[in-house]
């Protein structure tokens, strides 16, 4: 007498990139996600002198620039560093942020195809791109705050509110958290023979209009400007940071609009980055 066995069909094999069935408990989630996490933190800590360089090059020649070399040549008002430095801690948080989501979601779909390995952990798609996207806003977060220092050592007369601190510090999360959903857009939606181009169609205005260098309430006369200035979320942020960094003494928006537009803008974004990133997943 024989038994035979019969080869496993589409059906029950399953596709080689579908987590198992049947789901797992939150608690069993969070793990998962914290282990992902931790293997993108324990990666960045291999590539400081890397990540340093990236981060901190532009945003120190912007500050030692327009905030130290042109005042001191009689060219900009010298309180223009007291307006600039909120702006470019901003940037260096949405910059970073972008990138370091933008960029490895590129690579890890069309090229290392890293992110195979990922999509077999025991958790939905979402739970992947969440953990891209948290991962991305925690190296935005730490480009803007490693700026902080460098900054009080190159401008001069630069004086912030301690009472504003902590809601400096949850402006830049959102806004990290905003840059990093814009890259999972970007990295799941742009094809890979385009990014370069998209990236200097995107960036370069980006940072031009996100009121960093300028209050975005002195475009009045400008009102065509204003309008395209509004659409970008780092204004916001910039915006945000003046507002609890300097209070009154620079024109900024009210509190209250910056974060119903940042986390608007937020919610938006990464609906449509993880929508982008289940569709590349399946393809």
């Amino acid at each position: 007498m024989t038994a035979t066995t019969e080869a496993p069909t589409e059906a029950t094999a399953g596709h080689p990139l579908t987590p198992p069935s049947g789901g797992i408990g939150f608690g069993a989630t969070m793990r998962v996600f914290g282990a992902l996490l931790s293997r993108d933190i324990v990666v960045t800590g291999r590539e400081v002198p890397s990540f340093l360089v990236k981060t901190l090059v532009q945003p120190f020649l912007m500050l030692f620039i327009f905030g130290k070399v042109l005042p001191d040549l009689g060219f900009i008002d010298g309180n223009f560093a007291q307006l600039l430095f909120p702006g470019v801690i901003a940037l260096n948080a949405f910059l970073g942020g972008l990138q370091a989501t933008a960029m490895p979601m590129i690579l890890d779909f069309s090229f290392t195809r890293e992110i195979e390995d990922r999509l077999l952990a025991p958790v939905s798609m979402a739970v992947v791109a969440a953990e891209k996207v948290i991962f991305g806003a925690l190296r935005g977060l730490l480009s803007g705050v490693v700026m902080i220092p460098i900054g009080f050592l190159i401008l001069e007369g630069v004086h912030w509110q301690t009472s504003g601190l902590l809601p400096a510090f949850g402006l830049l999360v959102l806004c990290s958290l905003a840059a990093a959903a814009m890259g999972m857009v970007m990295g799941t939606f742009v094809p890979p023979n385009r990014i370069d181009l998209v990236f200097t169609a995107v960036l370069t205005p980006l940072m031009f209009t996100g009121a960093t260098q300028f209050p975005w309430s002195g475009l009045s006369n400008l009102p065509w400007f204003q309008v395209v200035c509004a659409l970008n979320p780092l204004t916001y942020a910039s915006e945000g940071l003046r507002n609890v960094l300097l209070g009154s003494e620079v024109p900024s928006m009210d509190l209250w609009i910056t974060l119903v537009a940042l986390t608007g803008m937020t919610v938006a974004m990464l609906v449509a980055g993880v929508i982008g990133f289940k569709r590349r997943a399946v393809d």
